[in-house]
């Protein structure tokens, strides 16, 4: 059970990634469209912080799974996470109904950006944190060896 565990978190970034792309070939009304068109807007062009947030958040998860978060892989992961949010944006310029812009772009940076930073102010320099004690349990209770 454990070692499904790790394979699914291990993988889940990678889903994650194929999930954005493929919402990001469709009109930005298809999955939902709010009646209010100013919040409809204002909701959506926030979920450019939020998604790619959550994918770098994804990434530090599958590290967690194998015991791997050092400081560089967690940049390696965030550069990873920063840079796929730039290849969406040049993907989204060839679909139609849908814009890349340079302040999308920026969003997308944001998202990673604070996530990093929140991982490297909690994990890597204070140990009894909330957040750190949970990601330290969660690499633990994932390694640890299955009874036999």
């Amino acid at each position: 059970m454990k070692a499904f565990v790790r394979w699914s978190l291990t993988i889940f970034p990678f889903i994650y990634m194929v999930l954005i792309w493929v919402l990001s070939s469709l009109p930005d009304t298809a999955v939902i469209e709010l009646p209010d068109d100013a919040f409809d807007r204002f909701f959506k062009e926030s979920l450019h912080v939020i998604e790619f947030g959550i994918l770098y958040s994804f990434f530090v998860l599958a590290l967690l799974a194998n015991n791997r978060l050092t400081y560089t892989a967690n940049l390696f992961v965030a550069l990873v996470a920063a840079f796929y949010g730039l290849v969406d944006e040049i993907h989204q310029s060839f679909v139609p109904y849908r814009s890349a812009t340079i302040i999308d772009a920026v969003k997308d940076l944001i998202g990673v950006g604070v996530s990093f930073w929140i991982v490297n102010r909690t994990y890597f320099t204070r140990p009894a944190h909330v957040l750190t004690r949970w990601m330290k349990w969660l690499t633990s209770v994932v390694m640890k060896k299955e009874e036999a």
